[in-house]
């Protein structure tokens, strides 16, 4: 069974986990766990019966919000409640029209209309092998339970039924059992981080924020940027260094997944890999993406949502 946890609503990095000094990641890459092909659409998208009133819904990630919260029984509501922004409005509202009417509730990526075999929802274009005919492409990821949307728990995974409307995406990704050496590696990191001064949260909110944006103006980070991140931030170098190291491992762990999909992937007209994979087991459930490929063109793409 999939772990359980709160809302879907950002999954981290596993390198970006050790700042706090949190090394239950380091347990995560091995661990026995499922997996999945990150999908890579927008907006993201939840439906269901609402446990609470046994209506059906559509909303974005708002459903779940703690203070304005927006769910959509009808059209009228997402007139309502998303009409300032026209593209999201008609998304729901084909959503809502399509969707299949299922007992629990499922969060997905929207891909887009039918109509045709190529489609860039947000950073990858992906390219079907033939024209699609459903009415709408939709990528399920996630299901909840719960008394009520405010409190309920995500399971990583979704089962969605057959839908003469809805094309569903979910690639299948398999993991391999013999990890030795990414074990090896994961070691030598619970060695290194007894050199390595940890920093509390709001700090390493900030440091992130550095990372990045090293990550989207394409600068390395060598050995002279560590020691520049290190300063920025106030920060060990040895901290930066284990970043590094574990960003480093997620990187090896790439050799060991494969993905079964006929679904071509392209970032500026260059075939690309998926976006990366999620992978959930006892320690956590979090994102294998390559960073410097994808998070750079996710941060400097210019997106098609008009």
């Amino acid at each position: 069974m999939n772990k359980t946890t709160s809302k879907n609503l950002h999954l981290e990095h596993p390198e970006d986990t050790i700042l706090t000094g949190d090394l239950s990641v380091l347990n995560w890459f091995t661990a026995k766990s499922t997996i999945s092909v990150k999908i890579d659409g927008a907006p993201a998208v939840v439906f269901g019966t609402d446990p609470e009133t046994g209506k059906f819904f559509v909303g974005t990630k708002s459903v779940f919000n703690k203070v304005k919260i927006k769910v959509n029984y009808c059209v009228e509501d997402i007139l309502r409640n998303h009409g300032n922004t026209v593209r999201v409005a008609e998304i729901l509202i084909a959503c809502f029209n399509n969707l299949p009417r299922i007992d629990g509730i499922i969060q997905g990526d929207f891909i887009g209309y039918g109509g045709s075999d190529t489609y860039r929802p947000n950073t990858i274009t992906y390219k079907f092998p033939n024209c699609v005919e459903e009415a709408i492409i939709f990528a399920p990821h996630t299901s909840y339970s719960g008394a009520n949307l405010r409190e309920c728990v995500a399971s990583f995974g979704a089962d969605v039924p057959d839908c003469e409307n809805v094309k569903w995406v979910q690639p299948k990704a398999q993991i391999s059992e013999f990890l030795d050496d990414i074990e090896d590696a994961c070691k030598f990191a619970k060695q290194i981080s007894t050199l390595a001064t940890f920093v509390n949260e709001k700090q390493a909110k900030e440091l992130k924020k550095i990372i990045n944006r090293y990550i989207r103006e394409d600068v390395e980070i060598d050995e002279v940027g560590e020691y520049d991140i290190a300063s920025e931030c106030g920060c060990d170098v040895n901290l930066i260094r284990l970043w590094k190291l574990v960003a480093s491992i997620k990187q090896d762990m790439f050799c060991f997944i494969e993905s079964d999909t006929d679904i071509e992937c392209y970032i500026n007209d260059i075939r690309s890999d998926h976006e990366g994979y999620v992978m959930t087991n006892e320690f956590g459930t979090y994102k294998i993406v390559d960073r410097e490929v994808f998070s750079h063109a996710n941060f400097t793409c210019a997106k098609n949502w008009s």
